[in-house]
C-alpha cells in the first residue's frame, strides 16, 4: 500500500481514584507532572517546585488522611495530573453537606485532551456517591483556562479575595466557586 498513511492512534485517557501507589513509576510520574504544573503557574499552592522528597512526602500523606481521596489523570498509562477530593472533618456538622475539590491540575505537556474536564467529572461523581450536595473550589485569577472550564461546567463564582496568594512578591486575586451536585436536603446529615 504505497502512499497510505498509518491510522492515527487516539491517546488512551484514564481517570482513577488512587488507593495506593503501586510498584511502578506512579509516584515518580505524579511528581514530574506536579513539578511541570507548578513551573507553569498551575496554582498547586507552591510557586516553585519544592523538590522530589517534599512532593513524595506530600502525596504519601494525602493517601493517609481519611478525609482525602487522590484522583489521577493518565495519558497513555502515565500519570499527568491529579485532583484531591476533600471531605469536611467529622466534627463539622454544619458543613457536612459540602466537599472541596483541591489541587486539580494537568501537566502542560498533557493538556488539550479533555483530561481536566474528565478529572473534574470524576471528583464530582465521587462526591455525589458520598452524598455531598455542594462541591467547592478556589483558583488564582491567573488560571484563566481553569476558570473558563469550571464556569462552563456549571460552577458559580461567589467571591474573590484580592490577596489570595503572593507570587514572586505580588498579590494575586483568588476566585471562589461552588457547584450544586444535588438538590438541597432539609434536616441532618450530608
Amino acid at each position: 500500500m504505497s502512499g497510505s498513511t498509518p491510522a492515527r492512534q487516539e491517546p488512551e485517557l484514564l481517570i482513577e481514584r488512587l488507593k495506593a501507589f503501586d510498584e511502578n513509576d506512579d509516584l515518580n510520574t505524579l511528581c514530574e507532572a506536579t513539578d511541570a504544573a507548578i513551573i507553569d503557574g498551575g496554582g498547586f499552592g507552591w510557586v516553585n517546585p519544592p523538590g522530589r522528597r517534599a512532593l513524595e512526602t506530600y502525596f504519601r500523606g494525602v493517601m493517609l488522611v481519611p478525609e482525602r481521596e487522590l484522583f489521577v489523570a493518565r495519558l497513555n498509562g502515565d500519570i499527568v495530573g491529579s485532583a484531591i477530593l476533600v471531605r469536611p472533618p467529622r466534627n463539622n456538622e454544619a458543613q457536612a453537606f459540602a466537599a472541596s475539590l483541591m489541587h486539580s491540575y494537568i501537566a502542560p505537556y498533557a493538556r488539550g485532551h479533555g483530561l481536566a474536564r474528565l478529572l473534574t467529572e470524576a471528583v464530582e461523581e465521587r462526591a455525589r456517591e458520598l452524598g455531598y450536595h455542594i462541591l467547592n473550589l478556589d483558583v488564582r485569577e491567573t488560571q484563566a483556562v481553569a476558570i473558563q472550564m469550571y464556569e462552563s461546567h456549571g460552577y458559580v463564582r461567589w467571591g474573590e479575595h484580592p490577596e489570595y496568594a503572593l507570587v514572586r512578591g505580588k498579590p494575586v486575586t483568588g476566585y471562589f466557586f461552588y457547584k450544586r451536585l444535588r438538590p438541597p436536603k432539609t434536616g441532618g446529615g450530608h
